[in-house]
């Protein structure tokens, strides 16, 4: 068989690698643990043996570029309203048959990977178009560590806030590393049974929960949590209590659960829609656990949607999808009994709304 050859442009050398006995290299960034010999890519497609170590085979390339509000990723406790440069690459280290963006993550072509950019470009044109931060997105960026810490060095030397959205399987040596360059993360949490990462994800879940706990406890990175709910698959009371239990026990009550509708995609065409009354639900379980903040999501409720005081149950902030409607903060308090709410917030919330404006960063490459 040939050896794949990587264009040199966009390949780097990476640390979180090993040598085996038998010859082969083992990638160390994430549990799955890829062993390959030179020319071979791992699970995730992006990271392949060269020359007896682990590369990095897409620095610099992204799969497009876009504006999102920051509720969209989703991030209901950190800068609300305001305006967030998002992309991603190719490929992941999940193999979950429900993706959602499974023609980006599950993309084992190259030529997805239609825009180029370096680190100073993205930070460049994230501070011009007057974004607050810049997202890892789309597909994990636990896969395009080094291009991900690259980027959010760049936008920090411009005040740049910087967000990884995730599902968190990630060794912790390199977990280390990559939460000192994160602000914030929403870690996707996408069940609680070890059944349900094996068989419809092809991964575990442990790593995981291990990870939610290091953000939680080791960093000063802002956590959100969310879980797509599958009917019939992870949406069970006992399921969605466990779950809740687990958060209020090892996270604490202050760490906002999203709850998201699944639709039909990928290789899980045959289940039907998460019904709403599913997120209602679970919202109310986890409420009962303890929980203070719980958000349903990719269905229009706008009382899954709002941020309540979790001392007096005051509307501290109200959004209609993606907009805010009510802003009812008062330097991070609420105004009626004074009780701080959880986040990261400013003065005055932004007022991006509900738009989502591409943006072609070779304009800013000059």
């Amino acid at each position: 068989m040939t050896e794949e050859t990587f264009d040199p442009r966009f390949t780097v050398k990476t640390k979180y690698w090993h040598k085996l006995p038998d010859g082969r290299v083992q990638c160390d960034i994430c549990p799955r643990e890829c062993k390959l010999r030179d020319g071979q890519r791992g699970f995730c497609f992006v990271r392949a043996a060269q020359d007896g170590e682990i590369v990095l085979t897409t620095w610099g390339r992204s799969s497009g570029y876009c504006i999102d509000p920051i509720e969209k990723k989703p991030l209901n406790h950190f800068l609300p309203g305001t305006p967030i440069l998002s992309f991603g690459t190719a490929g992941c280290n999940l193999g979950c048959r429900f993706c959602q963006n499974w023609d980006i993550s599950k993309s084992r072509e190259i030529h997805t990977l239609t825009d180029q950019a370096t680190p100073e470009v993205i930070a460049k044109a994230a501070e011009k178009l007057k974004c607050r931060s810049v997202a890892f997105t789309y597909n994990d960026p636990v896969i395009f560590h080094e291009y991900a810490i690259d980027v959010a060095k760049a936008c920090h030397e411009r005040g740049i806030k910087t967000v990884a959205v995730t599902a968190g399987y990630q060794c912790a040596a390199p977990r280390a590393e990559f939460y000192r360059h994160m602000d914030a993360a929403n870690v996707d949490l996408k069940g609680f049974t070890e059944e349900f990462y094996e068989k419809i994800c092809i991964g575990k879940l442990q790593p995981v929960l291990d990870t939610l706990k290091y953000i939680r406890h080791e960093t000063d990175t802002w956590l959100e949590v969310t879980t797509l709910l599958i009917p019939g698959k992870n949406d069970s009371d006992d399921e969605l209590k466990r779950l809740s239990e687990w958060m209020l026990r090892e996270l604490g009550p202050e760490v906002p659960l999203h709850f998201s509708a699944f639709h039909p995609d990928f290789k899980m065409l045959d289940v039907p829609p998460t019904p709403e009354s599913t997120l209602t639900r679970a919202r109310r379980i986890a409420r009962q656990a303890g929980m203070h903040y719980v958000y349903t999501g990719n269905v229009h409720d706008t009382d899954g949607g709002t941020t309540l005081c979790h001392n007096c149950g005051e509307e501290l902030i109200v959004r209609d999808w993606y907009v805010l409607e009510k802003w009812n903060l008062k330097d991070g308090k609420c105004p009626k009994c004074g009780t701080a709410c959880a986040g990261v917030f400013e003065p005055k919330p932004g007022n991006w709304g509900a738009k989502r404006q591409p943006v072609h960063l070779a304009d800013f490459a000059a």
